[in-house]
Order: C-alpha cells, then structure tokens, then sequence
C-alpha cells in the first residue's frame, strides 16, 4: 500500500489549459493531486495532525475549510488566545507546506452579553 501512494504521489505534473492553449508542464512538489477521487480523503489524511499544533482547542475540518473554536471568560482573553492560536496554526501551515489565506479568515463572536472589546 505504501508503495502504491508513493507512485501515485511521486513525479506529478501539472499545467494550465484555457481555450486550448496549454502552459508548460511544471512537477508538483506539495499537494494533493487536483482531480484525483482520492483528493479528500488525502487532503483529510495531510491535515491529521493539525489539531496538535493548537492542544486543548477544537478544530473542525470539512472539504477545505478549517474552523478553530475558542471559549474565553472575557473579549480580551479570547482575543490573545485567539492571535496565539492563529499564530501557532499559521507555523503548522508553513511547516507543511502550506499557507493561512488572510484575505478568506474571519471570526465570529458569540457571547451571552453584548460585548463592548472588539476583537481585531
């Protein structure tokens, strides 16, 4: 089985094709293969560990979506909590291969009182 993932892993290529113009073959040196059936479950398998990287916090995936959840007795403990998290998630990303999209991370800020610390 090893074996098996290895080949299907190893020396893959990729390109760009649009209106039948085609761009030149580059290899695919980190990933999970596009178009592949075994995609999610692969992708699933690479992010196993992600969890270790913010202990004692739940993280829950879904497809390509990553969600941190976080309780605090206060907005400003959550929001120091939350920045150390996203920091601690951010190194796990880089150490695999991998990049936090700013542009695409947001939270949310569910309290039983209305909050008057913004969290930035």
């Amino acid at each position: 089985m090893y074996s098996w993932f290895k080949s299907y892993l190893s020396n893959r290529m990729q390109y760009v094709s649009v209106n039948g113009c085609h761009s030149s073959k580059l290899p695919v040196t980190c990933v999970v293969p596009q178009g592949s059936v075994l995609r999610p479950l692969l992708f699933l398998l690479y992010l196993n560990d992600i969890n270790d990287s913010v202990p004692g916090e739940k993280i829950k995936l879904f497809a390509d979506d990553t969600n941190l959840f976080i309780a605090a007795k206060s907005a400003s403990e959550l929001k120091v909590q939350a920045n150390l998290h996203l920091s601690n998630i951010n190194k796990w990303f880089g150490a695999n291969g991998l990049h936090l999209n700013i542009d695409k991370t947001c939270c949310s800020l569910f309290s039983p009182t209305k909050s008057t610390v913004p969290i930035e």
